[in-house]
């Protein structure tokens, strides 16, 4: 059977919490989900030792008191389910039908991996995994971690590393020192964020934190055991545990993009001053829509969830708060692009894509993803191309072909009820 809610909100981090919240104050039915087991998404990522923070704890309180919420956890979009509609696979209910009046999407960001020799070993991970792991609960006391890559997420990793009791060997950047140091400056302007970013590095006392470096290889016998280091022009070579490596975020628009939703050059969901996206009943907030970290995302998603909800509500505040952290999300844009280093792929034996042990030496051979994929099977594993279609469109220019249902592993039985549904009214 499928149910009907007036809003739906897929994301339950910052964006899709507060936009959730919005929308249930105006007394409109809203559905909100997710696919992990617990809200918060990953900026606010819960798990154990790991108790919800007060922006979150504050809002979970809210909405669960609220009986026209309903929150679907560990729930995952299998594809579009005619107008109006999409095929949802719940851990809890099993495939489930559902249709809304207006869909907000909050579906966040990806870390962008780029591979590089030796990124296979056991023991490698992106920063932000890194992140999630230590907060679901994997140990890493005692253990000595090289972080890398690029932007505030490895700050973030570090700070986690380190509270679990883990040894963070380095902090690898690849910007260079000026627009790091001149991003750090801009915090002056910013005092939560300055004392937020001292405690994170404890001021970067006692720790190798390397600028315009980037990760060469990782080497051992069986796991991660040393990692190099190209540093200028010379190498250094480390010995670690663990390597955890991200290249910031690449927006998440698998669904926008199923749904017809403009896309801009930089992969965001292109939205207007309300959310609202290019299609009728669609809107999008937080880092589908470009990355700014969580306060903006939940600016985003109280808009979004207002405006789908037709409340009068003044947005004046609003307006002003979300301008001001897009230009922070501007400033953190500007300091940690992608410099040439990281831009220049790596040897042709390099994998780039790790599902099919595809090498970036065949892929390289072929004009467009498409031709790619259909001789090389780059992409056609378990991720669908989410991990190596983003390092093929950067190192050579590819556009990612736009993705097709089921969006993730579904059950037969998941995919047979839908096709018994009857359709969904125009």
């Amino acid at each position: 059977m499928t149910q009907h809610f007036d809003i739906v909100v897929v994301g339950a981090g910052p964006a899709g919490l507060n936009a959730a919240h919005a929308a249930a104050r105006e007394g409109v039915t809203v559905a909100l989900l997710d696919d992990n087991p617990r809200a918060g998404g990953q900026i606010w990522r819960q798990g154990p030792g790991q108790p919800p923070q007060v922006p979150l704890q504050r809002l979970l309180a809210d909405l669960n008191q609220r009986s026209n919420v309903t929150y679907f956890s560990s729930t995952r979009v299998i594809a579009p389910l005619g107008a109006h509609g999409l095929l949802l696979e719940s851990a809890g209910h099993g495939g489930v039908g559902i249709r809304y009046e207006r869909l907000i999407l909050a579906t966040g960001a990806r870390e962008r991996l780029l591979p590089f020799a030796g990124w296979t070993l056991p023991g490698v991970t992106g920063a932000g995994a890194l992140q999630a792991l230590i907060k679901g609960g994997m140990p890493v006391r005692g253990e000595r971690i090289v972080i890398a890559g690029s932007g505030p997420l490895l700050i973030a990793a570090l700070a986690t590393a380190r509270a679990a009791g883990a040894r963070v060997v380095a902090v690898v950047e690849q910007a260079p020192a000026f627009e790091v140091a001149r991003f750090g400056a801009s915090f002056i302007s910013e005092p939560a964020k300055l004392r937020q970013a001292v405690g994170m590095t404890r001021g970067f006392a006692g720790l190798r934190y390397w600028t315009s470096s980037i990760v060469q290889e990782a080497h051992g016998e069986g796991c991660v055991e040393r990692v190099t280091i190209r540093r200028g022009e010379r190498n250094v070579t480390l010995a670690c545990d663990r390597v955890a490596c991200g290249y910031g975020l690449v927006p998440n628009v698998t669904l926008a993009h199923a749904l017809g939703c403009a896309i801009n050059e930089a992969g965001e969901i292109v939205v207007d001053g309300e959310q609202r996206s290019s299609v009728d009943g669609v809107l999008a907030a937080g880092e589908c829509t470009g990355v700014g970290g969580a306060e903006l995302a939940a600016v985003e998603g109280e808009l979004a969830g207002l405006s789908a909800s037709g409340s009068a509500a003044s947005r004046a505040v609003l307006h002003a708060q979300r301008a001001h952290w897009r230009r922070f999300g501007r400033r953190v844009e500007t300091a940690f692009a992608l410099r040439d280093a990281a831009l220049v792929a790596p040897a042709d034996a390099t994998l780039l894509c790790r599902c099919e042990d595809v090498s970036l030496g065949e892929v390289r051979a072929y004009p467009d993803w498409r031709d790619a994929k259909l001789h090389t099977r780059c992409g056609m594993g378990a991720c669908q191309g989410r991990i190596c279609g983003a390092a093929a469109s950067l190192y050579f220019g590819w556009q990612a072909a736009a993705p097709r249902p089921p969006f993730n592993p579904a059950r037969i039985g998941t995919l047979m009820a839908a096709s018994e549904e009857p359709p969904l009214a125009e």
